[in-house]
């Protein structure tokens, strides 16, 4: 497969599996726009699924001893050594070696950054839950002492007192 078909291929796969069809389709309000919208969608299918199956397939080998028994193996041999001689292009990409390392290095920044979060996120998590059990222990405490005594820890020293 060339480098250059497989590219189209899989960008077009990947831009297929990102288009939101389902969402499209409730924005349009006739009977025509939707059928429209359906032939739009068919087309794209065939098209993508074109591009899939033929772009992903290596081309078979001529089979030069076929040609011979039909016709002059003179004119086959000039053929084939034409053949041979055209060199087809590859394209060689000097944009994504240059731009992988800088790539690499953000997606591990990412990742730490992830990391990170997940643990900040814990963090804060148990502090929430600790907030809400003193929230808690507070509320009771202050059922408690709206009867009128209370016990309190006051420097070291556990004491009661009456509140007004």
């Amino acid at each position: 497969m060339s480098g250059a078909g497989k590219k189209i291929a899989d960008v077009a796969f990947i831009v297929g599996k990102m288009i939101d069809w389902e969402g499209m389709s409730k924005l349009f309000v006739s009977d025509e726009a939707h059928k429209e919208f359906a032939t739009l969608r068919r087309a794209f299918d065939e098209v993508n699924t074109q591009l899939q199956t033929k772009f992903n397939q290596e081309p078979k080998p001529n089979d030069w001893g076929y040609y011979r028994k039909g016709t002059g193996s003179r004119l086959v041999d000039n053929y084939k050594q034409a053949y041979d001689e055209v060199k087809i292009p590859q394209y060689v990409d000097n944009v994504i070696p240059q731009y992988k390392p800088k790539f690499d290095a953000l997606l591990v920044e990412l990742k730490e950054a992830e990391q990170k979060s997940l643990k900040e996120s814990e963090r804060l998590e148990k502090e929430i839950a600790n907030v809400q059990e003193l929230k808690m222990k507070l509320s009771k405490m202050k059922t408690f002492t709206k009867s009128g005594a209370g016990w309190f820890f006051f420097g070291g020293w556990w004491a009661t007192a009456v509140l007004q």
